[in-house]
């Protein structure tokens, strides 16, 4: 019964953070060692992230239908960029590379030094800041279908640092958008969008690579963990860009400074322990 609460747990809190820009590797982190649990692991996190994934192919399948068709119909002008779905779905693959090699190369890293809870408290503190700078000098004007290839390249570029633990991907990949001029909605309507074949590629990489341990020792944590998840997601989702169509990130920037600071008090009080 134990693991069943533990599992549910992490799916709600994987649901929850893995869209609103407050770093979900921070909370599985934070969350189970402040309860005397065990760190779950990167791998673990990295499929359950499967049922946030679901959630947003259910909650984006008007936007992709119209990305899929607009992407096919430019094969009869061969102009895949004028068409601004087709050109969506080219940046979103594109965008989508840089994360894979960088995530490939550096697996080990990320999944072991990098997990540690000096770097997580960091990224939350450092990545607030820039977020709170983009908040302030953004125009914020560009619409989903105004994004162009330069704004593509930057927020895929920008979503590589989500690999550091604590920067959150949502909340990078936002932070670029407001840079490049988004609306705070549209930035989180891309970000999720641009989400799908990152976080869908890392999940299935994980589930296959580590599928012995997983699945003989977790397989029911596993699968309610994902479910979680996916249902709460779902909402997360729906929450973020109704709330970001008349209110700023400035409640995220607020939360990330002070969760990072209190890690940082907890780790100096020896309540909590870096690895």
């Amino acid at each position: 019964m134990e693991n069943i609460i533990k599992a549910i747990v992490y799916g709600i809190i994987q649901g929850l953070t893995e869209f609103i820009p407050i770093s979900s590797t921070a909370h599985i982190r934070v969350v189970p060692a402040l309860l005397g649990w065990s760190d779950p692991g990167a791998a673990f996190t990295a499929v359950i992230q499967i049922g946030t994934l679901i959630a947003t192919l259910i909650y984006f399948r008007v936007d992709i239908g119209l990305m899929i068709t607009g992407f096919l119909n430019a094969f009869k002008t061969r102009k895949f960029l004028e068409d601004p779905y087709s050109r969506l779905l080219i940046l979103i693959i594109v965008g989508t590379i840089p994360i894979s090699i960088f995530g490939l190369a550096f697996k080990r890293f990320i999944e072991g030094g990098a997990r540690g809870l000096y770097v997580v408290s960091c990224s939350l503190i450092l990545l607030a800041i820039v977020l709170f700078i983009a908040e302030k000098i953004s125009s914020k004007k560009k619409d989903l279908s105004e994004i162009t290839v330069k704004d593509g390249i930057i927020i895929g570029l920008a979503q590589t640092l989500a690999l550091i633990p604590g920067s959150s991907r949502s909340g990078v990949t936002i932070t670029a958008g407001l840079f490049c001029g988004l609306k705070r909605e549209t930035t989180a309507r891309y970000s999720f969008l641009l989400s799908l074949p990152a976080v869908g590629l890392s999940g299935l990489y994980e589930l296959y690579s580590e599928r012995k341990e997983l699945l003989n020792e977790n397989t029911l944590e596993l699968i309610i963990a994902t479910v979680v998840s996916g249902i709460v997601g779902y909402f997360a989702i729906a929450f973020l860009i109704n709330y970001l169509k008349t209110r700023t990130n400035l409640l995220f920037v607020i939360y990330r400074l002070a969760l990072g600071i209190l890690i940082l008090i907890l780790l100096s009080a020896g309540i909590l322990h870096n690895l």
